[in-house]
């Protein structure tokens, strides 16, 4: 019989990192879905938040990895 359990085998970092993983991929999928919306206000939506379609493209186009 083994001393070692097999809690005690497993990385305990891995649950860490598996947490880190699924909020990354969670931020990315929000910053990607609010970038598409973004992209489909109207010019009264741009100007109630003081906004223009020169800064809407410049968020819009970025890639969703980048804040």
């Amino acid at each position: 019989m083994s001393i070692y359990s097999h809690q005690s085998m497993t990385n305990p970092h891995s649950q860490g990192f598996l947490a880190q993983l699924a909020e990354t991929l969670h931020v990315w999928r929000d910053r990607s879905r609010q970038r598409r919306e973004l992209a489909q206000w109207t010019e009264r939506d741009l100007h109630d938040v003081g906004l223009s379609w020169s800064d809407i493209a410049h968020e819009a186009e970025k890639p969703f990895w980048q804040a």
